[in-house]
């Protein structure tokens, strides 16, 4: 199957590159409009509904008419000059709100997207009065809009919503402060717009620059990101189709996921195939340029395949996990990364077949093989100090792993830190009134033996939840139309997305719920602080699943590829190792140097996926060329040096892009863990696991690293002969 795709496409590169142009350009346009259609905005939704605040959920939505697409926002109004608000001053804001609802917000254009390719969210907000501070300072205002936070037009709909209410109130000589999710997530990727946009333009030119580097060559660094743009155009369009056949939602933030590690492993199998076609270049200077690539496609396409899958495997074991926002994770990438590995098997070997030797151009390096450089110093190294790098290399990383000792997890939203405008509104109307007045935990009450409810029949839950410390006030029982369900408001003095409230939630108000519950009664407790409590059981539950089924799929594939049992369990702890350094790094930074909550609750998870899976694929890359090399005569160390001087410089430069890509996450807000994490993660694997520890351990054990089979010397072939150093390729299968 390798051989036949990989042999189409270097003799049909042009067609093969016409027809993934098409894809590319076509698809790339489809994919906004078609994932915008399967991401979700309510993260309950991604709880069963045996959870508690899932079960809260359904009844706002089917009792009390709550719409899921709906989000929030906090509308304070003051008067300016800073005196308490008079009865005229309320009906003056009752009225300016009554025109604002009624006005139509056009969601803001930009003009370098044509109009069909931005699904158009322009809406008539839903506003109504919420409640006005004691001491009469200011009155707060619900805003609802409907659609996704993180959508690009519901923020430039509430920007506009923003501006439009702040300059009519002001004319009626009032302030205005604006706080909730959106507001927040708005005004923070405003304060990073700059540097999102500088890192993107950092990555670019850190990919051109290390491929100038490296291969000196103008197409060498321009074609690997023009393949990888035009294959995830296509991987993005096959992800929201395979969303939308199977009904999975997907989180808002995974498209913004998968793209840089789409971006990022792209170019490193595109590196890894112009590594080895460089050097079959060199080594059979009469070869044409097309069987070059053939024989290199073929044979790289193996170790691509197999890395590729390796990522496929871990993440598909998501699928079996409860909390939906992992569950549809998983797949995605999965479908994601099965659409660059058919690019690379297919789009990048006819890139390298139409180019030929004109991919080097100007450089001179084919006509020559290069002197002995850096990385044939740095595999004699290995080779002949082979226990005092392994020791080093095991001392760093257990000495990262240490970091993980109290480890905490933290299940907010990721607060980047900034002081936004929104903050400062929250910080206002905290001091007049509880933090978590402008996002309550609501419980649900349904009666369930066909009578109806009261304000007078739940007045004892209403009153045990009033004497619960760290509630600073219980609203009023407000019934439905048929008054068969009941939802009381409450607003503890914490903040909604603290550990406090979680806590405050799960423990005291859930059992005060239980205790005074009316019979023939049953009480359901929703709100963000409830959602987050659930989370956390949820993904202690999933990690418990999750991290074994990964494990042993990833093995499995280990086994089927390198034919031994040694190696693959080498492979396997070297980057769980890894896993553990990197996990406590980001446990030393954020939760004991910057004095965090803890690190996100996601993360363990996401990194042990991608730290495991692309760890193994640098591993995967290096191991098969060791073994490629024992099979050669002469003593195993000399096949480890061997190795590290032609892989090392890929591997190295791959991971460095890599990194670079993932680094890019951190301009983006509420993902700095993930950033530094998979950042570290995969230097840690490109530059230390794979080219350190496991050809160390190479180095120490020989041939009998491959037990219980051995690679045999092929007979008759000297290792210094041009032959030995770049073969015939093995015979392929799939």
């Amino acid at each position: 199957m390798i051989r036949a795709l990989t042999g189409y496409s270097t003799r049909h590169p042009w067609k093969v590159i016409a027809l993934w142009a098409v894809l590319g350009l076509a698809l790339s346009a489809l994919a906004p409009l078609l994932l915008a259609r399967v991401t979700q905005n309510q993260t309950a939704e991604f709880l069963p509904r045996s959870y508690d605040s899932a079960a809260a959920l359904h009844i706002a939505q089917e009792q009390f008419g709550a719409d899921p697409d709906a989000t929030t926002v906090t509308l304070l109004v003051a008067r300016a000059d800073g005196k308490p608000l008079a009865a005229a001053d309320h009906e003056r804001i009752g009225a300016e709100a009554a025109k604002l609802a009624q006005r139509r917000v056009v969601m803001p254009r930009k003009d370098d997207k044509p109009r069909f390719m931005v699904p158009d969210r322009s809406q008539t907000p839903r506003i109504a009065p919420a409640m006005t501070a004691p001491d009469r300072s200011f009155e707060l205002l619900s805003v609802a809009l409907l659609g996704n936070p993180a959508d690009e037009g519901v923020q430039g709909v509430y920007r506009a919503f923003r501006d439009s209410a702040r300059t009519q109130f002001a004319e009626a000589g009032m302030r205005t402060g604006f706080t909730g999710g959106l507001a927040d997530g708005v005004d923070t990727a405003d304060a990073h717009e700059t540097a999102t946009k500088l890192g993107g333009i950092l990555v670019t030119v850190l990919i051109v620059l290390l491929n100038v580097l490296v291969f000196r060559s103008v197409l060498a660094a321009v074609l690997p990101l023009l393949a990888s743009a035009m294959i995830i155009g296509v991987a993005g369009t096959a992800v929201a189709g395979a969303a939308m056949l199977t009904g999975l939602k997907l989180d808002a933030s995974t498209p913004g996921l998968i793209n840089p590690v789409l971006l990022g492993i792209g170019i490193d199998y595109l590196l890894f195939l112009m590594f080895r076609f460089r050097e079959q270049l060199r080594a059979r200077p009469g070869q044409s340029a097309r069987e070059a690539a053939a024989q290199v496609s073929a044979r790289v396409g193996t170790a691509i395949t197999s890395a590729a899958l390796t990522i496929v495997a871990a993440f598909a074991t998501l699928g079996v996990a409860t909390f939906g926002q992992f569950r549809s994770l998983g797949p995605a990438i999965a479908v994601a990364v099965l659409v660059m590995l058919l690019g690379s098997l297919t789009l990048m070997p006819a890139l390298l077949a139409a180019a030929g030797r004109k991919m080097f151009w100007p450089s001179r390096a084919l006509r020559h093989e290069p002197a002995e450089g850096r990385s044939a110093r740095f595999g004699e190294l290995v080779a002949r100090r082979p226990l005092m790098m392994l020791t080093a290399s095991v001392a760093l990383l257990a000495a990262l792993a240490a970091g993980m000792t109290g480890i905490r997890m933290d299940y907010g939203q990721g607060d980047s830190g900034a002081r936004t405008a929104a903050a400062a509104t929250a910080a206002e109307v905290s001091r007049a009134l509880p933090a978590g007045v402008s996002d309550p935990t609501s419980v649900f009450v349904t009666a369930k033996d066909g009578g109806t409810l009261t304000a007078d029949r739940l007045g004892g839950l209403s009153r045990a939840l009033t004497r619960v410390e760290g509630v600073g006030q219980v609203g009023q029982t407000v019934l439905n139309e048929d008054h068969r369900a009941a939802r009381i408001d409450v607003y503890p003095t914490a903040d909604p997305q603290s550990r406090q409230a979680r806590d405050l939630v799960s423990g005291p108000i859930r059992a005060a719920v239980a205790a005074h519950t009316p019979a023939g009664t049953t009480a359901h407790v929703g709100g963000t602080a409830a959602v987050f409590a659930d989370i956390a059981a949820a993904v202690d539950h999933d990690l418990a699943i999750v991290f074994p089924v990964a494990a042993a799929l990833i093995a499995l594939i280990l086994l089927l590829l390198l034919r031994s049992l040694l190696a693959p369990l080498v492979l396997m702890l070297s980057v769980g190792l890894g896993f553990a350094a990197t996990l406590g790094a980001a446990t030393l930074l954020f939760q004991h140097g910057l004095g965090r909550p803890g690190v996100s609750f996601t993360l363990p998870l996401v990194l042990f996926l991608f730290v495991v899976a692309l760890g193994t694929d640098y591993n995967i890359l290096i191991t098969d060329r060791i073994r490629e090399e024992m099979r050669r005569p002469g003593p195993a160390r000399a096949a480890v040096a061997r190795a590290l001087r032609h892989t090392a410089p890929a591997i190295a430069t791959a991971g460095l892009i890599l990194a670079g890509s993932f680094a890019t996450l951190a301009t983006t807000p509420g993902t700095e863990q993930v950033a530094f994490a998979m950042t570290l993660g995969i230097l840690l694997s490109a530059l230390l696991l794979s080219l350190v520890l496991v050809p160390a351990v190479a180095a120490l054990l020989g041939r009998s690293l491959w037990w219980p089979t051995r690679p045999r010397p092929a007979p008759g072939i000297h290792p210094h002969d041009p032959a030995a150093r770049t073969p015939e390729p093995a015979r392929v299968t799939a």
